[in-house]
């Protein structure tokens, strides 16, 4: 059983098979344990992160995973890809292969794009990074092949009309670092935003780094390629 978020007797119920009263005996008996402590609510929440054992014996013992990951170029934001490496090819074996089959990609980046990615089985917390509402900034380092002026500031914070999605971007924070080079600041994640809006000036991107995700930055002594695992206890 699968679970986000249940009731505790339900799911013992389901797991072990037995039916409601003979759960609310367990639980009256103190034979039952969530994270360490003995339980006797059958209306206790627990989710699929809840470390849940029965006369000592473990029933659910997922550990949640958080991963920051530097995405090379030439790898896809992808579980399975037949022509390409990805990210999760990229793990090694710190992770068994359950637990590699467990994680989805917070914030996929294109094949041609590099940086940070983050992986996760809580789909709690990528929720809360990824969803609209909450309006995480992401930033990224972008090499052009022309040259860069003051004009492009505005026409960024401004927000641009997409036609084929018949939308008008958020406004988007854009420092220019140096003729060729400019820091973008995104809250939303239209496809292929970036090269786009510089496709309006005729200017192709050459090189798209994305270094952060709301408060989590990429490490700098993180290598390209390789991953760490984040505590966010």
């Amino acid at each position: 059983m699968s679970i986000s978020r249940a009731r505790l007797d339900r799911f013992i119920s389901e797991k072990c098979q037995l039916n409601r009263k003979k759960v609310r005996l367990l639980l009256a008996q103190k034979r039952v344990m969530v994270d360490g402590v003995i339980a006797t609510d059958i209306d206790q929440p627990i989710n699929k992160f809840s470390h849940i054992s029965l006369d000592n014996q473990i029933i659910q013992d997922h550990q949640a995973l958080y991963i920051m990951l530097n995405k090379p170029v030439g790898v896809v934001c992808a579980t399975k890809d037949e022509q390409h490496k990805t990210v999760i090819d990229l793990l090694d074996e710190s992770l068994t292969d359950d637990e590699k089959s467990s994680l989805h990609i917070v914030g996929r980046l294109d094949l041609n794009t590099s940086g940070l990615v983050l992986l996760t089985n809580d789909s709690r917390w990528s929720e809360q990074l990824t969803s609209p509402k909450s309006k995480e900034p992401k930033l990224y380092q972008v090499t052009l092949q022309n040259s860069l002026s003051d004009e492009y500031i505005q026409a960024f914070l401004e927000g641009m009309y997409f036609a084929f999605e018949n939308i008008t971007t958020k406004p988007v924070v854009l420092t220019i670092i140096s003729q060729y080079q400019a820091e973008v600041i995104l809250t939303e994640g239209r496809y292929h935003q970036i090269k786009r809006m510089f496709g309006r000036f005729n200017n192709p991107v050459i090189a798209l780094h994305r270094t952060s995700i709301g408060s989590y930055v990429l490490d700098k002594n993180l290598k390209v390629g390789e991953h760490k695992f984040l505590d966010l206890r």
